[in-house]
């Protein structure tokens, strides 16, 4: 009885985190990349008259005549991307706020991206929170996305929330408050984004199709339309350095991959909040998507 009593403790302690609201993902990977200031990191890439900082946070936002953008100083070849975001309450629809690696603009109706897309709602409906991934090839002509889509735990208007991208030569894990909500491995190179990427973060107008595949649009009675983002994270590897450089790891594994309590996490999470997967679609075009 002795021998199993550990593994009976640990058991019981992931159930009961589980059972309490958010669960508890035992590892915390933001701890473990520092702060990074704005400055040192990003620019303001489109809509500069849409930025300010306020209370340490940069602001963009949304309103009839124009969105905004920012964009990382560099590119990247893996990494742990993360910021904290507090999305615009009320009336949202058409209205995308996100943060996101792409290549768009070396490889523009070719490139690669990793989405964490926040997709405005209706009054009294909760956002829906998308991760995408796009591969080679599947660009501006051609979009085969790997769309997932999940409802959040919380409030996302009532407070900043920490959202983080994981990309490692071996997977791409996406974090919600250091819970992983999705693993996305790397099953082959047809199939997993490898060229480097920049960091970007936007609020935009995205009418034809944000909320409920473009029944509802963007009404700018209720404009502006607001996204705050503080406390950037960068862990990651510079592209085109000579430095050796191995990605944080989002366990407590050296050697990447979830621990059992993050799994038991992500896995609750699935179950009671995902609303969306690309590989359970009967109208997608699995051909397509052969890690399905």
């Amino acid at each position: 009885m002795a021998f199993y009593l550990p593994i009976l403790t640990c058991f019981m302690l992931t159930v009961s985190s589980l059972t309490n609201g958010q669960p508890s993902p035992g590892f915390y990977p933001s701890s473990k990349v520092p702060t990074i200031p704005f400055n040192q990191a990003y620019r303001s890439l489109w809509g500069s008259q849409h930025q300010r900082f306020e209370q340490n946070s940069l602001v963009l936002w949304l309103d009839k005549s124009s969105g905004s953008g920012f964009k990382s100083q560099r590119a990247y070849r893996s990494g742990y991307f993360g910021t904290a975001i507090k999305l615009h309450p009320g009336y949202t629809a058409g209205v995308i706020t996100s943060f996101y690696l792409s290549n768009n603009e070396d490889y523009p109706g070719n490139h690669d991206e990793v989405d964490i897309e926040f997709l405005g709602t209706t009054f009294g409906k909760p956002y829906t929170l998308q991760t995408n991934v796009y591969i080679r090839g599947s660009g501006d002509r051609n979009i085969v996305g790997r769309e997932e889509k999940i409802h959040l735990w919380f409030d996302p208007t009532k407070g900043f929330h920490n959202y983080a991208i994981l990309w490692s030569p071996i997977e791409i894990i996406f974090f919600v408050d250091d819970v992983p909500i999705r693993r996305y491995p790397r099953k082959s190179d047809a199939t997993f984004p490898s060229r480097p990427m920049y960091v970007y973060g936007s609020i935009w107008d995205a009418s034809s199709w944000a909320t409920e595949n473009g029944r509802y649009k963007a009404d700018y009675r209720y404009q502006p339309f607001y996204a705050r983002y503080n406390n950037f994270k960068l862990g990651a590897c510079v592209a085109n350095s000579a430095a050796s450089c191995r990605p944080p790891s989002g366990s407590p594994a050296r050697t990447g991959g979830l621990s059992r309590q993050q799994v038991a996490a992500m896995l609750w999470v699935r179950k009671n909040y995902k609303v969306y997967d690309y590989c359970r679609d009967p109208k997608r075009d699995h051909t397509q998507t052969p890690e399905c």
